[in-house]
């Protein structure tokens, strides 16, 4: 929150003590950082082999950096659609309204790991995730 100079608070939190929660498309999620009403840093975990739900955000969009294992996203606006691989690396934005979905590769080392940044900042209400149609078959409740 901003004080009266406009100055926010400095920030610092560490992977390991943060809350894992699980997104609305599946994947684990822990929570790192906020920045007022700019965007919220958090990593996406999803285990090998695993397929989130394909959603579409209605307020947020998103800047994704992969740091560990190895899969797929599929994104979608209007009538252009793509996938692409993800290994660490790789850099992939979603704007806002795109459908999208991601899986990780059964025969990945170890488990998908991506930093996102959410710009606003997740505002965990019902509604902001929104079920589409993907190209694969969800693994995750």
């Amino acid at each position: 929150m901003s004080n009266r100079s406009g100055q926010q608070p400095f920030g610092t939190a560490e992977e390991g003590g943060a809350p894992v929660v699980t997104a609305p498309d599946g994947a684990e999620v822990r929570p790192l950082l906020v920045l007022d009403e700019q965007g919220s840093l958090a990593v996406f975990v999803l285990a090998p082999g695993q397929v989130t739900h394909a959603v579409s955000h209605a307020t947020v969009q998103e800047l994704w950096y992969v740091t560990a294992g190895s899969g797929e996203l599929w994104r979608r606006q209007g009538a252009r659609e793509e996938t692409v691989r993800l290994v660490p690396g790789t850099a992939a934005s979603v704007p806002l309204g795109t459908a999208f979905q991601f899986r990780a590769d059964e025969d990945s080392d170890g488990p998908l790991r991506i930093t996102a940044v959410t710009m606003p900042p997740w505002p965990g209400t019902d509604g902001e995730a929104r079920p589409e149609d993907g190209p694969w078959q969800p693994t995750r409740r």
